[in-house]
């Protein structure tokens, strides 16, 4: 029901509504971040669309927008209901220090009632006390103590008592002056600008000069005051005298009414709003400093003139009544009454209720957050942030210990009650540090700030003394959480600082670095290398010292960057562990005897193991490396990092990761670390690493060394069968990798003396290996064939003939001395691969499995026989001795092979008879003959089959063969005689008839050829003839078809297309191109009838 009364008595409130909600139990109402408040019932209050509408509006007295209905609803407990207990609050910190303070008995007996500062510079702030009797007194602090008085103090100033310091400030007294005699000093409003004072007292306004040098002036016309509040704007702008550019103006359509009053000299009242002549008028009054006055029922809105030192009525509006607190942010005026908050519109005069208060609460009061230019609303324990709309725009904060008055510090507020100040942060709502100053029943203790966003300075006043304290820096605070070992709340109060722009990245890195540095000597490894990831400013070789001890070749790299001093300087690792397990003992001592340490709970509960803790710190160091490497780092610093992680694998035995990192692309420095593998016995990373360096001659010794060593190892010890069988497998996998590494380098070696010095053994173990690096063509200089060949084992008989294949196949050699050389190897082969099939086939079965292991013993490196293959060398080249190779194989049953050397030496008969009789191969000895290309060549081949000679049958079935074959290009006659008579008739007579049949055929189709052949001739005569006839008419009218001349009687030519030119333009444009441009050399013109006649002799060739 109080709603609907100030609804009444406000004119200007429209459509509120009450609803009480259905009756529960007490519950959380505006709770964010721990803040909580308590409600029993909520109003739910309307306003009309009217209200505020001037704000959205486009500088227009209508109404052309609507305001959110339901700004807020908060209902707190009544004083005599006590909050309920508060969430768990965070760590305290120091955010705050006492700074100075100052007795104030000796100078005023009276109590303090108002507080206010100014500012003067960073070392010199003035305080402003008001008091119940009447008297403002004016203090000095400053930040050291020989910081000298204000000199516009002059010699009229009292002689100032030895001030009070603490904390390397000071306070002193400068002035004091009565403004009342009897009243109290209700607020004080500093305009430092000007150098005045504004002080509200005994419901008057009095101006005086900020260093109370004269005496007080009562502003005149202005009774009954009970708030003030001046006007800012977000962002830090003061005054506004764009108030006249929402004002009514009458002047443009005046009505006899409004003439009347003007004449009257009284405002016009429009909207419930009072404005004056002046403002009618356009003409704005002097100054900057605007003030909402409070008098009654009446809110007044004057601009304080600099010139005139008055206040200049702007304007009016109704308000109600039993104002206590007001604050005027932008064009939106705040007042606190008993009754609740209400928002007024300094454009449109119209206003809406923020929220409600209870019947019993106390007193309203209102803080303007300088940092945000947000308002503080406080009802009882509760605050809540709204935003110059009056709409929540932060969590709630609750009070644990009520307030008496209230100050900002930055991203905290300050509330004073029972002689202790509590700093709450604003976002989070948690009370971060509690300071007592009094004693408790000290009496009403006030606060103040210094009004800007960067203030630093917070003035609590006590009804005898003043404290002053000021904000602990930053980087202050972080150390001391860090001292504290509060590292995630350190962390967190520089990403809050960092978002806020008090804070730069990079010194989020460094306190991120920092944090790491204290958890590595806390033995917290994986935290600590957490937080150097993420930090982008710590460098790698900052780590270098907890690896390997000073001095090293990386010590100059070592940044002296000791942080903020709160961790021992960078000992190895080991020193690190040593000294963390000797701090956790002494700490289990101390726990013994009732003494807590910072020492990690967990670590007191279950001690650490040694060896434990120094892997998990290598580990850690480990992946702090691996993740330096990916970045862009100087040579110096990436060789550090290798070769340290190397140290790191090493420590581990992660011979895997050693490895890795040896073979692949790494700046480790050899000298630093050859040594250690060597002595160690990791030759496999030292000879990844040699080659990785370049160094392949050292890599290649230490991998032939290996493959010795696995092949002697096998006997060092007896063992069972089984045993031996599974060494010997991995023995020979060992060898094998050894023999692949080595020759993976030699492929890449263009140093022949090198090569031929490691080829031998890796050719003992694995010949396809060896054949790839003599066969390489990765590296930029090839082999000298010659040394190669000289070089090469005489029983490693496959590798040399791949070789010789490599030079001859795949380099184009034509050096008939590599040709003759790779045949007669081939040829030597194949005899004794014969001659071992020969053998193995006599005996029994049970030579078989000999045979079956000498076959695996050899390791073949071709896939095909060498037969095969040299029949196919034979074959392809020409550049071989052919003589060499028959006086080989000669006495070889080779029939294939000695048939293509004698078809190379030109013996065709010596061909034909071993392809027919030797090897009976009708269709390879008719290829041959047609080789050959003579008709003699089939006799000869038919009288071989059928006379073989040497005692053997005649070959009947491949005589009719090459007959039906080739029978028409024989003469029947020669064929007839070289039939034997015993030839059966039944088999010479269809060959004999095919053969007739076949030379009729060709008789006649000779003829129709020659028939066609006639024709053609013939057609192609008339069509020349046709040519030759052509004519063309010439009269007075035909015209050049180039230049368009007459041709008359003048020369003229004509083009195969037809076309007719002068003999001028045809000296121009030649034979063979037309008028058209064609060209007929190149595009020729066929005329219907030769086309005929080409086309005919086409046919008549086809046939």
């Amino acid at each position: 029901m109080a709603a609907r009364t100030r609804a009444n008595d406000t004119r200007n409130i429209t459509s509120i509504k009450s609803s009480a909600l259905e009756k529960k139990s007490p519950q959380q109402v505006i709770s964010r971040n721990g803040g909580l408040a308590w409600a029993q019932n909520s109003l739910s209050i309307e306003i009309s669309d009217e209200l505020l509408a001037g704000v959205f509006s486009d500088r227009s007295s209508s109404v052309n927008g609507s305001f959110i209905s339901v700004l807020h609803t908060l209902t707190p407990l009544a004083h005599s209901r006590k909050a309920p207990s508060m969430a768990v609050a965070a760590k305290s910190r120091t955010v705050v220090e006492p700074f100075a303070q100052f007795d104030l008995s000796a100078h005023s007996h009276s109590p303090v009632q108002s507080v206010a500062l100014a500012t003067l510079s960073d070392a010199q702030t003035l305080v402003y006390l008001g008091t119940q009797s009447g008297t403002l007194v004016l203090l000095q602090v400053v930040a050291s103590s020989d910081a000298p008085p204000p000199s516009s103090l002059g010699d009229g100033s009292r002689g100032i008592p030895q001030p009070r310091q603490l904390g390397g400030g000071s306070v002193s007294f400068l002035r004091s002056v009565a403004i009342t005699r009897e009243s109290s000093v209700d607020s004080v409003h500093v305009l430092a600008e000007i150098g005045k004072v504004l002080v509200l007292s005994d419901g008057s306004l009095f101006l005086i000069d900020s260093l109370l040098a004269q005496p007080a002036k009562k502003i005149p016309a202005f009774k009954g005051i009970s708030a003030v509040a001046r006007r800012f704007r977000a962002g830090g702008a003061t005054g506004g005298s764009d108030l006249s550019d929402y004002s009514v103006n009458a002047s443009d359509n005046p009505s006899a009414g409004s003439r009347f009053l003007q004449k009257l000299g009284s405002g016009i009242r429009a909207n419930g709003v009072k404005v004056k002549e002046a403002e009618q008028s356009g003409q704005q009054p002097e100054g900057s400093y605007i003030f909402a006055i409070v008098i009654g029922k009446r809110l007044v809105i004057a601009d304080f003139s600099a010139i005139s030192e008055s206040l200049v009525v702007l304007r009016e509006m109704q308000c109600v009544e039993g104002v206590k607190a007001m604050v005027w942010l932008d064009d939106l005026i705040m007042v606190g009454t008993v009754s609740g908050y209400i928002l007024y519109s300094c454009i449109t005069g119209q206003s809406g209720v923020i929220f409600s208060l209870p019947d019993v609460s106390s007193s309203p009061r209102l803080k303007l957050l300088w940092k945000e230019w947000k308002v503080l609303l406080l009802v009882d324990n509760v605050g809540v942030i709204v935003d110059s709309y009056g709409q929540p725009a932060g969590g709630s904060l609750v009070f644990r210990r009520g307030l008496e008055s209230v100050a900002e510090v930055s991203s905290y507020v300050t509330v004073v009650k029972d002689g202790k100040m509590d700093i709450y942060h604003k976002k989070s709502g948690s009370c971060i540090q509690t300071l007592p100053f009094a004693a408790e029943g000290v009496g009403p203790c006030f606060a103040a700030d210094e009004e800007n966003a960067n203030g630093n300075l917070v003035v609590v006043a006590s009804p005898s003394k003043v404290f002053c304290y000021r904000k602990v820096p930053s980087e202050e605070q972080i150390k001391d959480l860090l001292r504290k070992k509060s590292f995630n709340e350190a962390i967190s109060l520089v990403e809050e600082l960092e978002s806020e722009g008090e804070m730069s990245k990079d010194m989020l890195s460094f306190v991120h670095a920092q944090v790491g540095f204290l958890l590595l000597f806390d033995l917290r490894f994986e935290l600590a290398v957490n937080h150097f990831l993420q930090s982008e400013i710590m460098q790698p070789s900052e780590v270098f010292p907890f690896i390997m001890r000073d001095p090293n070749r990386w010590s100059l790299l070592v940044p002296r960057n000791r942080y903020w001093g709160l961790h021992p300087p960078p000992a190895p690792l080991e020193d690190v562990v040593d000294n963390g397990l000797a701090i956790i003992q002494r700490a289990i001592f101390l726990r013994k005897a009732g003494v807590e340490t910072s020492v990690d709970h967990n670590f007191l509960l279950s001690p650490p193991n040694r060896a434990d803790l120094l892997e998990a710190a290598i580990k850690s160091m480990i992946r702090y490396l691996e993740v330096s490497r990916k970045k862009d780092l100087t040579s110096s610093v990436k060789e550090g990092v290798d070769t340290l992680l190397m140290y790191l694998y090493r420590a581990l035995n992660s011979v895997d990761k050693m490895e890795e990192l040896a073979s692949s692309e790494n700046s480790c420095i050899v000298e630093e670390l050859e040594n250690l593998l060597d002595d160690s016995g990791h030759l496999r990373t030292l000879a990844f690493l040699y080659a990785s360096k370049g160094m392949s001659s050292k890599a290649l010794a230490i991998w032939r060394v290996l493959a010795r060593n696995y092949s002697s190892s096998i006997w060092r010890d007896s063992a069972s069968d089984n045993e031996l069988q599974h060494r010997s497998s991995n023995t020979l996998n060992a060898r094998e990798t050894a023999a692949s590494e080595a020759s993976t380098i030699l492929e890449k070696s263009s140093d022949q003396n090198l090569v031929l010095q490691h080829f031998g053994w890796i050719a003992d173990i694995n010949q396809v290996l060896a054949v790839k690096v003599l066969t390489s063509e990765k590296r930029e200089k090839q082999l000298s064939p010659s040394e190669v060949l000289a070089a090469i084992d005489l029983k490693k008989v496959e590798i040399r003939q791949r070789y010789l294949q490599w030079l001859i196949e795949d380099q184009d050699s034509d050096d008939t001395h590599f040709h003759t050389m790779y045949a007669i190897s081939l040829a030597k082969s194949s005899l004794e691969s014969y001659a071992r099939e020969s053998m193995y086939g006599e005996q029994d079965v049970g030579s078989t499995v000999e045979k079956s292991a000498y076959d695996s013993g050899t390791h073949s490196i071709f896939e095909s026989p060498v037969r095969e293959r040299l029949q196919i060398f034979l074959e392809s080249s020409d550049l071989y001795d052919p003589m060499q190779v028959l006086e080989l194989i000669e006495n070889s049953e080779f029939w294939l092979e000695k048939a293509i050397l004698y078809r190379k030496l030109g013996q065709e008969t010596l061909v034909l008879q071993i392809l027919a009789l030797k090897l009976e191969d009708s269709e390879a000895a008719e290829q041959y003959c047609a080789e050959i290309g003579r008709p003699d060549a089939y006799m000869q081949l038919l009288d071989m089959y059928l006379d073989p000679q040497d005692g053997k049958e005649p070959m009947f079935k491949a005589a009719v063969r090459l007959l039906h074959n080739h029978g028409e290009s024989l003469d029947p006659l020669q064929v007839l005689e070289t039939l034997s008579p015993e030839m059966p008739l039944q088999l010479a007579s269809d060959t004999i008839l095919r053969m007739l049949r076949a030379r009729l055929h060709h008789h006649r189709q000779g003829q129709i050829v020659h028939n066609l052949s006639r024709a053609v001739d013939l057609d192609a005569k008339l069509a020349i003839l046709e040519e030759r006839s052509r004519n063309v008419q010439i009269n007075d009218e035909s015209l050049c078809d180039s230049c368009q001349a007459r041709l008359g009687t003048k020369l003229f030519a004509m083009y195969p297309d037809d076309t007719v030119v002068c003999y001028k333009c045809f000296r121009r444009q030649g034979e063979s191109t037309s008028v058209s441009g064609r060209d007929f050399k190149r595009d020729v013109l066929i005329k219907p009838g030769l086309k005929r006649i080409i086309i005919s002799s086409y046919i008549s060739v086809l046939v």
